[in-house]
């Protein structure tokens, strides 16, 4: 074998400002806009409110609710289980409503898209 045998040929690029201005990838941003925008700014709102509480509010982050622990303490702990919460919902939408599409984009891009509308129509269901 000699270094100047190739594979087979590459096919064509995709051109992919058509896809990117397809319906299903403007339906694909909308879907994933549609949820992240509003939890960020959900989760955003709720980490000010904590930062603040504990800034402006001592007497109240230092209430007492059981022994030593005080209501600072529990919500800094729910920043956490609000974390977790956030991305297992998020897991569970992209699952959903997110990846079906996604895979339809991909299926299209590279076999030109045979047998693929079952994969968007699970993903609007």
């Amino acid at each position: 074998m000699s270094g100047t045998e190739q594979g087979p040929l590459p096919e064509a690029a995709p051109d992919w400002t058509e896809i990117q201005g397809s319906a299903e990838f403007t339906e694909l941003r909308r879907r994933l806009r549609g949820w992240v925008f509003p939890m960020t700014a959900a989760f955003l709102v709720w980490y000010l409110l904590y930062v603040l509480l504990s800034d402006y509010a001592h007497d109240f982050m230092s209430t007492k609710l059981w022994g030593n622990i005080n209501v600072g303490l529990v919500f800094g702990l729910l920043q956490f289980v609000s974390t977790f919460a956030i991305t297992s919902l998020y897991v569970r939408h992209a699952n959903r409503k997110l990846d079906p599409v996604a895979a339809k984009i991909r299926r299209d891009i590279e076999d030109g898209g045979a047998d693929t509308d079952r994969a968007l129509e699970e993903g609007v269901r």
